[in-house]
């Protein structure tokens, strides 16, 4: 099997495996719990804590444990609306996030709350200026996504961070798909709070993280909620933690040289598909600064993109139409709408998402196929 679909997740690395089965045997006691396993387990957790913080560049007790990207999103998000509300009845966001965000957001207007949804351009890019012309004197919360998980654009998170902190805007940003493969640096960037998940890292699955920053009010979504001061109920899922902070040191290592490989893997592959000439497009930013490598959005002009993904599933290539969260519903993605001027187009869309195992083997492979089928 070929897999191609790391954007939607990734398989769980062994030294993750390992961490989730030692953390098990020897750490499994409520970290609340005032005996001494539960005292254990509890330093087991803050010292998970204090390793995101090192990466994330932020104190340890700003890290909160999840139960992954989406719940990240909902939580930091609802926490820190409940909290400044009274500040102004405007929020900022993107037509293209992530649905979890989307939903928050929906949810807002329904209860009376006025949401600017930021368009974006062809290459699904921000204008810092169109945030600018957005901004209102009642505007106190923004959520802007890192990258996008369908065509894989960087959004200028260091400028817009700056922005919003001129207007003292409090700013969450998704950054799921750009943790493990972007430095992440929170005071650099000026955001307030941040989403990470585990399972795009070779992490297990069911387990995720906030940053929130300590400068910043946010109330409980639940009252009398205890665990991490508030932030989330439940008893904490101490493997999962540690192997998802295990997946996170062990991804960072090496990281520039990890970009540099992707960025060959993803010339050699569109390259191979270049003879599709003027039928062929690929979707993103053209500059390197404004583009994941990782992530290839796809469209040829004759083939449905969903036409494209059974193809090449027949031949053991896992590939995808878009987003994993949006894989049962027939409506094009936010990002599809927003980029594409008809259905036509939208329908045309698949991506191929690579990881740290793929070849060029892989993609040479994959290539080829895209190559037969669309001569079909």
């Amino acid at each position: 099997m070929i897999y191609l679909d790391h954007a939607a997740t990734t398989p769980i690395s062994e030294n993750a495996v390992n961490t989730w089965i030692k953390a098990n045997d020897s750490f499994f006691a409520n970290t609340s719990s005032l005996h001494e396993p539960g005292e254990v387990a509890n330093q087991l957790l803050t010292t998970c804590q204090r390793q995101l913080a090192t990466l994330l560049d932020c104190q340890s007790d700003e890290i909160y444990f999840t139960s992954g990207g989406t719940e990240s999103n909902h939580l930091a998000l609802e926490s820190l609306y409940l909290a400044n509300k009274h500040k102004g009845n405007h929020v900022i966001t993107s037509s293209i996030e992530h649905p979890s965000v989307h939903s928050f957001f929906h949810q807002l207007e329904e209860k009376g709350v006025e949401v600017t949804y930021l368009p974006v351009d062809h290459h699904g890019l921000i204008d810092i200026e169109e945030v600018k012309k957005a901004t209102r004197n009642d505007t106190f919360l923004a959520s802007i996504q890192h990258v996008n998980a369908e065509i894989g654009t960087i959004q200028p998170l260091a400028q817009l961070g700056d922005w919003f902190k001129e207007c003292a805007i409090i700013f969450h940003s998704d950054c799921v798909q750009s943790f493990g493969k972007i430095p992440i640096n929170t005071p650099a960037f000026s955001v307030d709070a941040i989403s990470i998940s585990s399972h795009k890292i070779y992490g297990p699955k069911g387990v995720g993280a906030v940053f929130l920053s300590n400068k910043v009010n946010w109330s409980k979504i639940r009252p009398l909620t205890s665990h991490q001061q508030g932030f989330r109920p439940g008893t904490l899922n101490i493997p999962g933690i540690a192997s998802f902070t295990q997946a996170s040191v062990d991804i960072h290592e090496q990281l520039e040289d990890r970009r540099i490989q992707a960025w060959s893997l993803r010339e050699g592959f569109i390259s191979a598909i270049a003879p599709l000439g003027d039928k062929l497009r690929i979707e993103g930013h053209p500059l390197k600064s404004n583009q994941l490598p990782w992530i290839i959005g796809i469209s040829i002009k004759g083939i449905q993109g969903q036409y494209m993904m059974l193809s090449l599933d027949r031949h053991n290539i896992c590939i995808s139409t878009g987003s994993a969260c949006q894989s049962e519903e027939f409506d094009a993605s936010s990002a599809m709408n927003s980029i594409y001027l008809s259905e036509q187009d939208r329908l045309r869309f698949f991506r191929i998402s690579f990881g740290k195992h793929t070849t060029k083997q892989d993609l040479s492979i994959t290539a080829t196929k895209i190559l037969e089928i669309s001569k079909e």
